[in-house]
């Protein structure tokens, strides 16, 4: 039997039972429509990470305050308590690390702005004068602020593009006045537009203010819970690395083979681990689009039995009018291939679905690989194949003349 014709009775033997059919295909297309937007998540926040690597540079180095003891054999990691860096610290890297050309204190709040009647809750970063270089971020108005409007703990602000766009609309903010937690700000500059941060943040939704205000004004600690460093080229960032190691060993007196209490990250080391975390939740999201398609397997097995059962003699007349055992095997092999092969592509469909309605509505970007069309497709082929195969066999060792007797 000619192929096409197989797959032509195939189809038409769907579309007489439409909804038997659409409801047998409903694990194939949940299975696939979960398999095509998770790749699309995580390739979209692969990318948005790889971006966020190339805006920010690849000789950022990240520095947190960590625990360097244990309780129970576990490291207690870190935490707003751990007070381990101080500004000093930041101070005596760019002094002593040859490597290292910048480094600033990080501290990060919440608060609410307001400008006259307009009112915003936003991120609120302290930093020094070298942040912004540090961070790649330029102005696209007005000026970032001075060693001296750090060191005198001005209050003085730079501020991002949605924080513009919320308070004050169209006007221009430079010079204007703004009340953070009901602290009054003048803004200085507006920063250029970052976009959504590879972890789901926005970059220009956000207020930078000296540190030594936030820590003034705001934090009242003496120790901060991170820094930030940039090394000369991308060449030196292990050594900047290292350099900022020994450093900080020397200066927090931790004896020889003592855990450190701080850890150094680069974009590098950020990235490894977002992709590592990217993985295990492909393999876990992966694990449940599995089981989808395994039921969806079962119900094509199911319904192909039905099948069978309901054209006994339709199968024995075929096998009357000279079909051979191998063509009946083609023929409900096809029909169960074809019922995958549709539920796959109706599960493509959902997947592009899932996954804009998930950029739209979280503003995360996805991205729709081909590879990940290709492979799901192809799954559904062997879903169908696999499971068909048995039902199919059923059907191909029918007498014939038993089948004719069928009513």
């Amino acid at each position: 039997m000619d192929i096409w014709i197989t797959v032509k009775i195939a189809i038409k033997a769907l579309i007489s039972n439409k909804m038997r059919a659409f409801l047998t295909m409903l694990g194939i297309i949940i299975g696939v429509g979960s398999v095509i937007s998770m790749i699309a998540i995580a390739n979209g926040a692969k990318e948005s990470l790889n971006a966020n690597i190339q805006a920010n540079g690849t000789n950022v180095l990240m520095i947190f305050a960590s625990s360097s003891q244990k309780r129970g054999g576990v490291h207690m990691g870190r935490s707003e308590s751990i007070q381990t860096l101080t500004p000093d610290d930041a101070e005596a890297i760019v002094e002593n690390c040859k490597s290292v050309r910048y480094a600033s204190p990080q501290i990060r709040q919440v608060a609410r702005t307001i400008y006259k009647t307009q009112n915003w809750s936003t991120a609120i970063l302290g930093g020094n004068e070298d942040y912004f270089d540090i961070r790649s971020w330029k102005t696209v108005s007005g000026r970032t602020f001075t060693k001296n409007e750090v060191t005198s703990a001005a209050k003085v602000c730079v501020i991002g593009s949605v924080v513009v766009e919320n308070l004050f609309g169209n006007a221009n903010p430079i010079g204007e006045t703004i009340r953070v937690n009901k602290i009054p700000f003048k803004v200085i500059g507006v920063l250029e537009t970052k976009g959504q941060s590879g972890f789901g943040g926005n970059m220009d939704d956000i207020v930078v203010i000296p540190y030594t205000t936030v820590m003034q004004r705001f934090y009242k600690k003496s120790y901060i819970r991170m820094m930030m460093c940039s090394a000369t080229d991308k060449e030196t960032v292990n050594s900047a690395k290292d350099e900022i190691s020994n450093l900080l060993r020397q200066r927090h007196r931790i004896p020889k083979g003592g855990e450190d209490d701080f850890d150094i990250r680069t974009q590098e080391d950020m990235l490894k681990m977002a992709e590592e975390t990217s993985k295990f939740l492909s393999l876990l999201l992966g694990s449940i689009a599995s089981v989808s398609l395994l039921v969806g397997g079962i119900g094509i097995m199911n319904i192909m039995l039905v099948s069978v059962t309901e054209r006994i003699r339709e199968i024995g007349i075929r096998m009357a009018v000279g079909a051979k055992r191998k063509d009946i095997l083609l023929q409900f092999i096809t029909e169960a291939v074809v019922l995958s092969i549709i539920g796959g592509l109706m599960g493509v469909g959902l997947g592009y679905l899932i996954a804009w309605f998930i950029s739209a509505l979280a503003k995360w970007k996805t991205l729709v690989s081909m590879n990940s069309i290709i492979l799901s497709i192809s799954f559904s082929f062997a879903i169908g194949l696999f499971f068909g195969l048995y039902p199919a066999w059923r059907a191909s060792k029918l007498d014939p003349i038993e089948a004719l007797r069928q009513e």
